[in-house]
């Protein structure tokens, strides 16, 4: 696709964004082991659990996504660290819950509805895996800051090309309230094209580019599919029309957006095979949250969507493929948060991914080897305004089979049990108040040990 260079925004100092591959201060570049991987991390943005056929769904079609759920695990427990984008995003780049990234709710353009600031204290996974050699890339939505020094070059990715904000307002022009967040590292840029098939463009010459390289390479390609707004290109929506009798208009809008993404995944995929490169790679593919409801999105049988606490907000499809060490067609009942998927890339490259983090490596669930993940607290976090949050929090809390949950911060915490309700419909607030004051309890320590990480910019 042809792509405009616009002169570079005068926020990206030269000095500031160094260049582009460059070396981070104080990380080493020891060459990668021959027997580590390489790294594909792809994030689809508002993929409800239910859509995608191999988890269930029956009018869409993923035969990509399904190849790698058939060549790899599938996990039926996995689960975004928060029911919306930045959250989870700083969690899975960090290994932090989302409010000890400093990013409790979504970073937006305007400032006055911005709920977070990605910590300067928070070591991001590209800067790890440079520890061991890797070459950094990230490809599609960034959403972790607009502006210097939260920018994807300046927190350790070797090349950036992708979006620097949240949702676009429209596939084919890529701006958000007017302005124009897509980058080549540094620099503004205005390509032509859906915004899909830029991103699967762009992952595939940074892979051709890596066969030439001896180095091995960490690739974050993160899709802004199917968020809205619900955009397929049109022969997309009109193939799901002819296929699927009866369907809604706006259920087959976003059975296309899906299935189109699908098919630059497939791309991606093609390419990592062409190279040579897909049998030495570890692959990972999950959603940053559940899918949102009101605009036909398939959560599978659990209760909410996208901005609930409920497992429909958070519980997330997730598969990876690493050939010759993950079984192939194996499931993994295995409890994982996206901030799980930080150290576990960091065992699989050898590199330790530091103390003070939250999450933990999944690598024995991935390989088939037991492990016990239930035995840890966990907690999803969501800062939000306008009148129905006003600024306001609320927080889901699991242990064990028990979970804690408000939907909203000015209803009381309702209390389940996940094993024996799982559809979360009956709440044990009163029966069980030993256990509600137990749950309550350990959030309580957790909200202490997440303040003492600011969230709003410094400047």
């Amino acid at each position: 696709m042809p792509e405009q260079i616009l002169p570079r925004r005068s926020f990206l100092r030269r000095a500031a964004l160094g260049t582009a591959g460059a070396a981070v201060p104080g990380v080493s570049q020891t060459p990668a082991s021959k027997s580590a991987p390489n790294l594909l991390l792809i994030l689809a943005d508002d993929l409800g659990f239910g859509d995608l056929s191999s988890f269930g769904a029956k009018d869409v079609r993923t035969p990509n996504i399904d190849a790698l759920v058939a060549d790899g695990v599938r996990f039926d427990n996995f689960y975004a660290n928060s029911p919306v984008c930045s959250p989870t995003r700083a969690a899975l780049l960090t290994g932090l819950f989302p409010d000890r990234a400093g990013v409790p709710g979504v970073i937006r353009t305007n400032p006055a509805n911005s709920w977070g600031y990605l910590s300067s204290k928070a070591t991001l996974l590209p800067v790890r895996l440079k520890e061991a050699g890797y070459h950094t890339g990230i490809v599609g939505k960034w959403h972790l800051g607009l502006k210097s020094p939260n920018t994807p070059n300046e927190r350790g990715f070797d090349h950036f090309h992708g979006f620097l904000g949240d949702m676009m307002d429209d596939y084919y022009h890529h701006r958000r309230h007017g302005n124009n967040y897509m980058r080549r590292n540094g620099e503004e840029i205005d390509p032509q094209g859906h915004a899909t098939d830029l991103f699967a463009e762009w992952a595939v010459d940074y892979l051709n580019e890596r066969k030439r390289d001896n180095r091995k390479f960490f690739l974050y390609v993160a899709f802004n599919a199917p968020h809205t707004p619900i955009q397929p290109p049109q022969d997309w929506f009109e193939k799901v029309k002819a296929r699927e009798p009866g369907i809604s208009e706006k259920r087959a809008k976003l059975v296309a957006l899906i299935e189109h993404m699908d098919a630059g995944i497939g791309r991606i995929l093609a390419a990592l095979k062409a190279n040579g490169q897909y049998e030495n790679t570890l692959i990972l593919f999950t959603s940053d949250n559940g899918g949102q409801l009101d605009v036909g999105a398939n959560c599978g049988n659990w209760r909410g969507g996208k901005q609930d606490m409920y497992e429909g907000g958070i519980r997330v499809p997730m598969c990876a493929v690493w050939p010759g060490r993950i079984p192939r067609g194996s499931r993994s009942d295995a409890v994982g948060l996206a901030m799980d998927l930080y150290p576990t890339l960091c065992e699989a490259a050898g590199v330790r991914p530091g103390s003070g983090i939250d999450g933990i490596s999944l690598l024995p669930s991935l390989t088939g080897r037991p492990q016990n993940t239930t035995g840890r607290d966990l907690v999803w976090v969501r800062r939000e305004g306008g009148g129905v949050y006003q600024g306001r929090d609320y927080y889901a809390f699991r242990r064990g089979d028990w979970k804690l949950l408000q939907n909203s911060p000015f209803e009381p915490y309702r209390l389940y049990n996940l094993r024996t309700d799982p559809g979360e419909t009956d709440d044990l607030a009163k029966q069980e108040p030993a256990k509600y004051r137990e749950l309550i309890e350990g959030l309580s320590l957790h909200l202490q040990r997440a303040g003492a990480t600011p969230w709003q910019d410094p400047h």
